[in-house]
């Protein structure tokens, strides 16, 4: 038997979740039982907010940190380290507040002028003093809050015209006399472009630059070398590591979310000019007009833009991500985190890092964040989210952010595989475990097998910091059954670990093509392949340009690190590197089928030499992607009945495992194709039992029976057996099994999750229930009882078709353990006897009602709130079936 598997069913599983848990100064015996709480939920590790505060001195620092070690020794518990007190990473604990200024953060802030032939008169004073702020609502905020540092004057840093009509330009500096530029212009239409240099604009000026080795280090001095200092012997023992969080660039309003040639502030540091002088040449500064002007030529506009943010994202790599991650290691803890993924900011400046692989380069495990109703059920389409001030781009979250981090994780041998995912917080009182196992379920499936829940939040109740949290000194009745949850997702993530993603395509990262032209968004293609049970992994142009450090060996076939791939798909890009020309030229030569979509590009961004791409090259549309993949026999799974909204892992350990899940509305019942063939069983990993699976061989691959509710997954594990004797499957028991009546009506009680167990309102009812138009209000606890005889000679399920949420069955005084998704099976045969039998329902609910109803309410829960509400208790039928 698989080791993993063996391991599982015997109750063993590592470790995979570390929730957040946020520290406010609460007292000694709150923190203490916050983590006696988590612990009791089944979950090894822990991420903590140090917050070390330059107010405080001596232990006073530290004393919530010495509560949370103590604890997490005593409960053979890991610890991992928020590395910041103020979020978002980089404020460094305050240390930028009276740091020099060359260690702050800087920016280039651009303003242009149109000019015809004669004499030009600018202002370049009246430039410099003008505010650069464009202040989002998270920007105003923070400025009512604490008033933000003043910084020198700004500094002109280059004044460049440009002919619109025939492209010369002429640098006009050494025209600039008593602050203004007096310069005759030659014949034609000319723009004048100002570039200035500025540390007074961007959301966190008081935050290091990313770009800066010398101000990253100021994070390191003023939180990571502190920490080393009072628990160096707890390095690498019950400390594992430390967690950044959005560490961005800074430019722009706070979560702007544009592209190069938008009007906004640019992100700058010194550490650029070498390379922009290397890239472009002395005459650097008056070409960087180009990071703003959007009618240039398009040649130049690409090549400019390129050398920028390349400079930007590799002085980020080695400055922030790699730095960082060296010093943990040389200190022997691990370094993880995220970026701003959010609606492909991966790619961009302002509040992410420009380039989602470079950015994270230095980290032990891939990373990302699911928070805010970013993925929802079907929301595929839908452009809302629940804070109502905010748009999303469902194709992106869908279709890429659960790819992203497995596939840094794949082709980047530091991160071992690994991909952690900040996950349900922010979603608000309605998110409850049904919605919760979707969201696990639809990252797992994509890969990640790491978790950092978030949050639990020791403050007074309610708490308006990222609503749900998941124990909220005792008032959540969701927390009961979030063990059952944590134990499900512990024992898939170990199944998807420590081996790797069977991905049939290289889809390419369309962060440069976006940088320099026009281009398509690698969501378009990995949606078309992901609704047709397609893998792929998203591969940047650097695992070309640097094969070394992704292990890309394009000699025997086209691997990268641990991967393997039959094709190589190209969303549409204008520009694309000579890297990546070069090597689909080695891969067309040994038969490996490249695809580029809608046409080819028009030229490299890093290199003048005219673009030479093989003939071989496919060229097809989104509407004839996976036809053609098909058509080159890239793909590996076919289901009977195409289902856009069936979802599969193939993972490869010892063994090889598929893992489906069902993310649609209607239940699936068909077939799937498997390439390979041997014994097949079916793991059922929220009850932890293995079955035989049903299965025909054809030729070279298998014939798989599934069915598939919505919200249920289930996992074939391929030449894997049951030693013992083959029993009925719950769900095929109602046909095959004799349904049994209910001994009388229904007795439905009501409780709070703080007086739990005790109920009252004892109420005779029939089921489906209707509890929510009786009470709208009501949130907490509902038990139903009722009897029903039993033979108790053969196997016995209970079966509930709809409820809401999380559901316990006892029979007879046991419990038949806990439920979150419907259908609720529940296998009771171990806990009948013959003749009349108690039957013991407790479901919970969300706190939605409740909080909805609250004179209380926070700012965010009123943001959050949802027009329709979830119903409550059981919704369906209770049913029981014996064997017969």
């Amino acid at each position: 038997m698989d080791t993993t598997v063996k391991m599982l069913l015997e109750g063993k599983q590592e470790n995979h979740i570390m929730p957040f848990l946020w520290m406010h100064g609460e007292e000694e015996p709150i923190l203490r039982e916050y983590m006696q709480v988590i612990h009791d939920a089944n979950i090894g590790a822990v991420c903590v907010e140090s917050r070390p505060h330059p107010d405080f001195c001596g232990e006073g620092w530290w004393k919530d940190m010495n509560i949370i070690l103590d604890e997490a020794k005593r409960l053979d518990m890991k610890v991992w380290i928020l590395d910041d007190s103020h979020f978002p990473t980089g404020y460094a604990n305050g240390a930028l507040e009276e740091a020099p200024e060359e260690l702050c953060r800087q920016g280039i802030c651009y303003h242009a002028i149109h000019a015809k032939t004669g004499k030009v008169n600018v202002n370049v004073d009246k430039f410099l003093k003008r505010k650069n702020d464009k202040l989002s609502f998270f920007d105003l905020f923070s400025t009512i809050r604490k008033k933000r540092r003043v910084y020198s004057p700004d500094s002109i840093l280059s004044a460049t015209a440009v002919c619109v009509d025939t492209a010369e330009s002429i640098d006009l500096l050494p025209y600039l006399r008593n602050g203004k530029i007096s310069w005759v212009a030659p014949k034609g239409n000319w723009k004048i472009g100002l570039c200035k240099l500025s540390r007074n604009c961007g959301a966190h000026r008081n935050y290091i630059n990313m770009m800066d080795e010398n101000s990253c280090k100021v994070l390191l001095n003023h939180v990571y070398e502190p920490h080393w200092e009072h628990y160096r012997d707890e390095f690498g023992k019950t400390i594992a590591g430390f967690f950044s969080d959005e560490p961005e660039l800074g430019n722009g309003a706070m979560y702007s979310n544009e592209c190069l040639g938008a009007d906004q502030d640019l992100p700058w540091s010194k550490k650029l000019v070498p390379e922009l002088e290397k890239q472009l040449g002395k005459d650097w500064k008056n070409k960087l007009l180009y990071l703003w002007e959007n009618d240039m030529d398009a040649d130049e506009t690409a090549r400019i833009r390129y050398a920028y943010m390349d400079a930007v994202t590799k002085s980020v790599k080695e400055a922030f991500s790699m730095q960082i991650g060296n010093w943990c290691r040389e200190h022997g803890v691990e370094y993880i985190g995220h970026m701003v993924e959010d609606n492909n900011n991966h790619a961009r400046t302002g509040g992410s890092l420009g380039h989602y692989f470079r950015g994270l380069a230095g980290q032990d495990m891939a990373g990302i964040d699911d928070i805010g109703g970013q993925v929802m059920p079907q929301g595929e389409d839908d452009p809302n989210t629940f804070m109502k001030f905010q748009k999303r781009d469902g194709e992106f979250y869908h279709y890429i952010l659960g790819r992203l981090g497995p596939s840094l994780a794949a082709i980047d041998p530091r991160k071992q595989g690994r991909t952690m995912c900040e996950i349900f917080g922010n979603y608000g009182w309605a998110e409850g475990l049904r919605l919760e196992k979707f969201l696990a379920d639809h990252f797992m499936v994509n890969g990640v097998n790491y978790f950092v829940p978030h949050a639990f939040s020791p403050k007074e109740f309610p708490d308006s910091d990222c609503p749900p949290h998941f124990y909220a000194n005792g008032h959540n009745p969701q927390y009961r059954h979030f063990a059952s949850l944590m134990n499900y997702m512990n024992r898939v993530c170990e199944l998807i670990s420590g081996g790797r993603v069977v991905s049939s395509v290289a889809l390419l990262y369309h962060g440069e093509a976006e940088w320099t032209g026009k281009c398509m968004l690698m969501q378009k293609p990995a949606r078309r392949m992901w609704d047709e049970q397609i893998t792929f992994d998203i591969i940047p142009t650097d695992v070309f340009v640097r094969p070394e450090e992704f292990r890309t060996d394009l000699v025997k076939g086209f691997r990268i690190n641990t991967q393997e791939y039959k094709a190589l798909v190209v969303p549409y890009a204008q520009y694309i590197s000579q890297s990546l020309a070069n090597a689909i030229q080695i891969l067309t030569e040994q038969g490996i089928p490249v695809i580029f979509l809608n046409q080819m590009p028009d030229g490299c961004y890093d290199s003048t030499r005219k673009l030479f791409l093989p003939k071989e090259c496919k060229v097809t549309d989104l509407e004839n992607l996976t036809q053609l993949l098909w058509q080159l026999e890239v793909p590996e799974i076919r289901l009977s009945i195409p289902d856009n909204r069936i979802r599969c892992l193939h993972y490869r350990k010892e063994k090889d495992l598929y893992y489906f899940i069902n993310e649609g509305t209607d239940i699936y019942q068909g077939e799937v194709e498997l390439p390979q063939t041997g014994s097949l069983c079916r793991y059922d990993a929220w009850d932890n039992v293995l079955e035989q699976a049903e299965w025909t061989e054809k030729e070279q691959s298998s014939l798989v029976e599934l069915k598939l509710e919505p919200y249920q997954s289930c996992i074939f594990i391929l030449d894997e057996e049951v030693d013992e004797k083959q029993r009925i499957p719950l769900a095929k028991m109602e046909k095959e099994g004799f349904f049994v009546p209910f001994e009388g009506k229904w007795i439905r009680s009501i409780g709070s999750s703080l007086e739990y167990p005790e109920f009252t309102k004892p109420k005779e009812i029939v089921l489906p229930d209707h509890l929510s138009e009786e009470m709208p209000k009501f949130s907490g606890w509902v038990r139903y009882e009722n009897s029903v005889r039993l033979s108790g000679a053969g196997r016995t399920q209970l079966l509930i078709t709809d409820a809401y949420e999380g559901v316990e069955v006892m029979v007879n005084g046991m419990s038949a353990g806990v439920q979150i998704v419907p259908p609720y099976r529940f296998d009771i045969t171990e806990l009948v006897r013959e003749g009349v039998n108690q039957i013991m329902i407790d479901v919970s609910t969300t706190l939605e009602r409740e909080r909805a109803a609250a004179k209380n309410q926070t700012m965010t829960e009123k943001l959050m709130r949802n027009k329709v509400l979830a119903p409550t208790g059981i919704t369906g039928e209770v049913r029981v079936y014996e064997e017969v």
